[in-house]
């Protein structure tokens, strides 16, 4: 079989696994979504590599000589709940912009298979629907327990949380100078303004 070498030789309506997704030899960022292919459209903005290296750098410095770790994007998060974990069974692979692990036992050198303990998407304009959402839901189903969506064009972050029904509940709403919380990490405070940039008043 002739190698994959651009996303224009994959039918965009297939059904593809984690092994097929290794055998790419294209460097578009795509992610699969219970099999389906997700391409996305454009490459983050400066806001939206503003916040994630701020929010990347609070929870980074906060975990040293912890257990825990975060990573960046690209970072290959295999979610398996409705699948076996071999990778010719894997049909989620997503990428999100932070996650954070404290079970180590999932990572590998590839990425995490299973759910991570808190997941960080920052929305773009091409990825509101699916960070709010395709993901939203995804992330829920998986038993990801805390999943944050930041929206840098409003400044805003809501945190959310699973309850003891799987479904994710508002933990925080943040969109003013204060303290952020994490329930996956309780001595973590990440204060709003060390995120996003105060905008001067009367600043178009």
């Amino acid at each position: 079989m002739a190698p994959i070498t651009d996303i224009s030789q994959l039918d965009p309506n297939g059904s593809y696994t984690y092994a097929d997704y290794l055998a790419w030899r294209f460097t578009e960022y795509v992610e699969l979504i219970k099999g389906r292919i997700l391409r996305k459209m454009a490459g983050p903005s400066a806001e939206h590599q503003e916040v994630s290296s701020n929010l990347h750098g609070r929870i980074w410095q906060h975990l040293q000589n912890q257990p825990c770790r975060v990573y960046s994007a690209p970072f290959d998060v295999r979610l398996t709940r409705s699948t076996g974990n071999g990778d010719a069974q894997v049909k989620t692979v997503v990428q999100p912009d932070l996650t954070v692990l404290c079970d180590l036992s999932k990572r590998d050198k590839r990425g995490c298979v299973g759910a991570p303990d808190w997941l960080i998407e920052i929305v773009s304009p091409s990825s509101l629907v699916h960070d709010t959402r395709t993901k939203f839901e995804l992330y829920a189903e998986n038993g990801v327990a805390e999943y944050w969506i930041a929206f840098p064009a409003e400044q805003v972050i809501i945190a959310y949380t699973l309850d003891a029904d799987g479904r994710y509940q508002v933990r925080g709403n943040y969109l003013e100078p204060g303290p952020m919380h994490s329930s996956t990490l309780p001595g973590l405070v990440i204060e709003w303004a060390d995120i996003f940039e105060v905008q001067e008043e009367g600043r178009q």
